[in-house]
């Protein structure tokens, strides 16, 4: 063997062995680390209480009676007095006769349109050329990534485009008589739908919900000011019973309200007449301020509690029963590990006597660069394995001492040893 070779297979053993030895030394830093730290992010603490109860809404029962329903709005959709909300029709076919009504209308107002468009100038036919391509690019992409929320639509638009080019090539007559051809079957459709078909209209405007629960006549704006305790209770036990021939319900005040036993000592923390943060994370996620309507008597140390709110109406037409959180303060602070927390002493000199003493300090140490750099804070709330605190900077604070404030993304040290401002950590 070649001393070159030897001399190499040496070289790459040593630093195969230095690159092993300084892995294998990172590895036992990483377990055997005396300062670990954990980074320090903003966070947000809530005071709150958890409270069960019934969402109360003006609310009318609309009812009718048919082999198939079709509604209509659709689910928190506001609607007009007068406004159709459902066809009733005797059966599936008759259901079918009219989804083509529909769609031979649709198809009969395309070719009306393109029609009006005979004589129409080279630039408007060019654009016509580019509405058509869009809206076929627009119906490709919806096809080929599965959102067919618009496929309706979409379909609709690439017809009355066809239609309206075709006109631009001399096809006024196939259009003229197809659209003769439409409105014939139209007609025909009319008077078979007509023997077989209902509808429901409203009487008054509001905002549409398809679904009834048989709360809408138990639980009124008016019979959730004098509810107690136990009767909500009862109702929380459920049993209630709704009419076969309920279709849907009109929603006819914008005010909601949430109804609620509460523990007489919790109900202290709110006022009538004040507002209070109420948090939905269940069915709905969502904040709402609510005004705080009435407190009630006590009952056996519990009372009822009503809050009102006109906001987000529509979004909440499917809510019955929930649970929710009356948030009473809310605190912005920084959260770090409750381990990184320490107490120690300083010695201050009064200003005006001189004398000097010894005061608590809060504060934790983060690592700056390979040294230990000491934060005062003030603790805003404790958590079961954290703290939220903000920086302890003295309002005269010079520019400097104010710079090295705690912040977030400073990493804290959660060590027990031994450390001071400016330790060296090896």
């Amino acid at each position: 063997m070649k001393q070159g070779t030897v001399i190499n297979r040496i070289l790459m053993l040593l630093l195969l062995g230095a690159i092993l030895l300084y892995l294998g030394g990172a590895a036992w830093r990483s377990f055997h680390d005396p300062y670990p730290t954990v980074q320090a992010y903003s966070y947000e603490v809530d005071d709150t209480l958890e409270a069960t109860g019934f969402l109360v809404r003006e609310e009318q029962v609309l009812t009718g009676s048919g082999g198939v329903v079709r509604l209509l709005p659709t689910e928190g959709e506001k609607v007009s007095a007068g406004a159709v909300v459902a066809y009733l029709y005797a059966d599936e076919m008759a259901l079918e006769r009219s989804e083509r009504l529909e769609t031979l209308q649709a198809e009969a107002n395309q070719l009306a349109a393109a029609i009006a468009l005979a004589g129409e100038s080279t630039q408007q036919t060019e654009r016509s050329s580019q509405v058509v391509l869009s809206a076929l690019i627009n119906l490709r992409s919806a096809v080929e990534s599965g959102d067919f929320t618009r496929l309706e639509s979409q379909t609709s638009a690439f017809k009355s485009a066809v239609y309206q080019q075709a006109q631009r090539y001399g096809d006024a007559d196939e259009l003229q008589a197809a659209l003769s051809a439409t409105r014939e079957e139209i007609d025909s459709l009319r008077a078979l739908i007509g023997q077989n078909t209902g509808q429901v209209s409203t009487v008054q405007s509001g905002v549409f919900s398809g679904q009834v629960d048989g709360y809408e006549t138990l639980l009124t704006p008016e019979k959730a000011m004098e509810l107690t305790p136990g009767e909500l209770d009862k109702l929380e036990e459920g049993g209630v019973s709704v009419s076969p021939a309920a279709l849907g319900k009109l929603i006819t005040d914008s005010t909601w309200y949430f109804v609620c036993p509460m523990a007489e000592e919790d109900s202290v923390r709110l006022e009538e007449g004040k507002t209070v943060t109420v948090r939905f994370s269940r069915d709905w996620s969502g904040e709402v301020d609510m005004k705080v309507e009435q407190i009630g008597r006590s009952e056996e140390g519990r009372v009822t509690v009503v809050l009102s709110s006109n906001r987000f109406l529509s979004d909440i037409t499917l809510l019955r029963r929930q649970t929710v959180e009356l948030i009473f303060d809310r605190q912005t602070g920084i959260r770090v590990p409750t381990q990184a927390l320490r107490v120690e002493t300083e010695t201050v000199t009064d200003k005006e006597t001189g004398e000097t003493g010894s005061v608590p300090v809060t504060c934790v140490y983060v690592q700056v660069g390979v040294q230990a750099e000491r934060k005062p804070v003030v603790v805003l709330a404790q958590g079961e394995d954290y703290a939220l605190v903000r920086a302890d900077v003295p309002d005269d604070a010079a520019e400097k001492q104010a710079k090295k404030a705690l912040r977030p993304g400073d990493q804290v040290i959660i060590s027990s040893g031994e450390i001071w401002d400016g330790k060296v950590l090896e």
